[in-house]
């Protein structure tokens, strides 16, 4: 008896201490973790927000960079706001944006489900083909943009060329027409975007289990069906995501207006993103393009609102 209880005396104090020791490693990695980050994340949130304060506070004042003295002028902190009611070309700027962001996301997400659903075939051919369709997103929009540029040239443009032996010549080129230069970067922001669709259409389509796929199949349901039953149905919501992403990324649209089209022909291409930034970098209008770009950054916040709230309505309803 007594050998088991002393026994007993050394082994509880034993594992007490390594309570303690575990108790104090763990309290000391937490510090070591705090310490590590907390640097790293105030650093980002004077990154994203300083310049987001700094965009709003310029969109109350007239600042423009030619005229000294303007940038702390609170007189009239919503003029700029009212100037956009009557400013012509920041309204047609919206009706190109808006017509620039439905169609190049409906094209980007039907590309990126048809792509996604004949991939998931998983076969070995489809499976080397995946690198190949991710090669447009990974270059830089710079490169695309140039990329672009040659196809779209009618002297050195392979397109025109093959055209040509149809019998097709003399086509003008896109960029400088006015009724195909949007249509132009339309089909180069498809080009450059549907693999981000494609990914996250791919990754919902890995979530849904066999089992469904071999109950439709056993119940004589044809591919369509499938598709449309089961398929549609589980990935909904990863479509939806993928369309709000694709969304607020459209209404960034730079490098290729900025290479092809420069805006124009005229202001057919001139979208809101492009007219603030010549607003701000070429007539130096500095309050003026941050009013544009709070009241972009609230359109883009107001449309994502409403796509989740209608998402989380139909899964409600469902």
């Amino acid at each position: 008896m007594n050998t088991l209880s002393d026994a007993r005396t050394n082994v509880i104090p034993g594992h007490a201490f390594r309570r303690a020791t575990l108790r104090s490693w763990l309290a000391s990695d937490r510090a070591f973790v705090l310490l590590a980050t907390v640097p790293c994340m105030l650093w980002l949130l004077v990154m994203t927000i300083g310049p987001a304060l700094f965009n709003v506070v310029a969109s109350l004042t007239p600042m423009n960079l030619t005229i000294p003295g303007s940038s702390w002028d609170f007189s009239q902190p919503f003029a700029n706001y009212a100037l956009m009611r009557e400013d012509d070309l920041f309204l047609n700027s919206l009706w190109v944006q808006a017509r620039l962001s439905f169609w190049s996301v409906l094209l980007q997400m039907l590309m990126g489900l048809g792509i996604a659903l004949v991939l998931n075939l998983q076969t070995p051919l489809y499976q080397r083909l995946r690198t190949v369709f991710l090669v447009p997103m990974v270059l830089p929009p710079i490169v695309v943009a140039v990329i672009w540029k040659v196809l779209y040239d009618p002297s050195t443009s392979p397109i025109y060329w093959l055209l040509g032996a149809f019998g097709l010549n003399d086509l003008p080129s896109m960029t400088t027409s006015a009724s195909w230069a949007l249509a132009a970067i339309i089909i180069g922001e498809t080009w450059e975007w549907f693999p981000f669709t494609m990914l996250m259409i791919l990754a919902g389509l890995s979530t849904l289990p066999e089992e469904q796929y071999e109950a439709a199949r056993i119940d004589g349901a044809s591919a369509w069906q499938i598709t449309r039953e089961v398929v549609l149905p589980h990935i909904k919501n990863v479509l939806v995501v993928a369309a709000i992403f694709r969304m607020i990324d459209s209404f960034k649209a730079f490098p290729l207006i900025y290479v092809l089209t420069n805006g124009g022909p005229g202001d057919v291409t001139n979208t809101t993103n492009y007219y603030s930034y010549r607003q701000a970098f070429e007539f130096s209008f500095i309050g003026y393009s941050s009013a544009i770009t709070v009241v972009l950054l609230s359109i883009t916040t107001v449309l994502s609102i409403i796509a989740l709230r209608l998402v989380k309505w139909r899964s409600t309803d469902g």
